[in-house]
């Protein structure tokens, strides 16, 4: 963060500003030992949705046509879509 805020401060300050105001939410998962991080889950919803699709389409790789595979994907995210707030 050090290194982005000298390097890019004068063009991005307000993503400097940012970076530099959130740090410790930001690197909170690193307080984790590198064991558990990759159970770890996001709250993020945008993150979450992609989740489901990525679950879904690794599982069924090479077995899907591309329309079929887009059409999934447009029923997960609908699926999704119900659970947010």
């Amino acid at each position: 963060i050090d290194v982005f805020a000298e390097k890019y401060g004068a063009k991005y300050d307000k993503a400097v500003e940012c970076l530099t105001k959130d740090r410790d939410a930001l690197l909170a998962f690193y307080e984790f030992p590198a064991e558990h991080w990759d159970h770890l889950r996001t709250t993020n919803p945008i993150e979450s949705v992609f989740a489901t699709v990525r679950h879904r389409t690794v599982r069924t790789k090479g077995s899907l046509s591309s329309t079929t595979a887009k059409l999934m994907v447009f029923k997960l995210l609908c699926a999704a879509s119900k659970t947010w707030r």
